[in-house]
């Protein structure tokens, strides 16, 4: 799977919110970006769960490969159903969440991007089952999903945190939203808006470079 700006803002994003948890799930791992990108910054250990047999296969050469590969290890199957041993600090996931757009060319792309294998309700339950009471969790989804997810999320007693929301530049309307979930109900929200590129030209925005310079060589 190719890596993508949104996921890349995903595991910045996160990566300076967890420098103090200690143990950390990703569902839907893929070839392992978000797992180091949180390990770049975060000294706790980190867990990849993909069931896809081609992405594990890249995902665990992937993670062999780096300073902080003593800190990960990754699991091959289907999250519904896998017993892991332990409940996690926080969870991140960038799920697949298109439920009605035209499918992908391949197998692989289907279900990595649609809803077909791993619903958004279905999401929730597993959150709720691997998450410690104490424990948050961070999510990618389209910006015109955010309140039905929300709703969800409630009924299973998660409420927002703070969320990041994007668009392309500040003439576009935001596409895709960043949350932040615990079980504590907060009454201040914190809403940050974010554009990824200068109105004008092919520039990154300030933001956009602050967000992500420790991760793309070339800002």
């Amino acid at each position: 799977m190719k890596v993508c700006t949104d996921a890349c803002m995903l595991g910045a994003w996160f990566a300076e919110k967890i420098d103090s948890r200690t143990t950390i799930l990703d569902i839907g791992s893929g070839t392992g970006l978000l797992m180091m990108m949180l390990a770049q910054k975060s000294g706790g250990n980190i867990h990849g769960i993909e069931i896809n047999p081609s992405c594990f296969k890249q995902l665990r050469e992937n993670i062999s490969q780096n300073n902080w590969k003593e800190r990960l290890q990754v699991f091959q199957g289907d999250v519904r159903s896998y017993s892991f041993t332990d409940r996690y600090d926080f969870i991140i996931t960038n799920p697949p969440f298109f439920d009605n757009n035209l499918p992908s060319q391949t197998e692989e792309e289907n279900i990595a991007k649609h809803s077909i294998h791993l619903t958004l309700q279905e999401l929730i339950r597993v959150i709720n089952k691997n998450l410690s009471s104490k424990g948050t969790f961070g999510i990618l989804l389209p910006f015109d999903r955010c309140d039905y997810f929300n709703e969800m999320s409630e009924e299973q007693h998660f409420y927002l945190q703070d969320k990041l929301i994007i668009r392309h530049t500040d003439v576009h309307p935001f596409t895709r939203a960043i949350l932040h979930y615990s079980r504590k109900r907060e009454k201040n929200i914190a809403v940050i808006e974010m554009s990824i590129r200068e109105n004008e030209g092919d520039r990154y925005t300030k933001e956009f470079v602050d967000l992500l310079k420790d991760y793309y060589l070339y800002l």
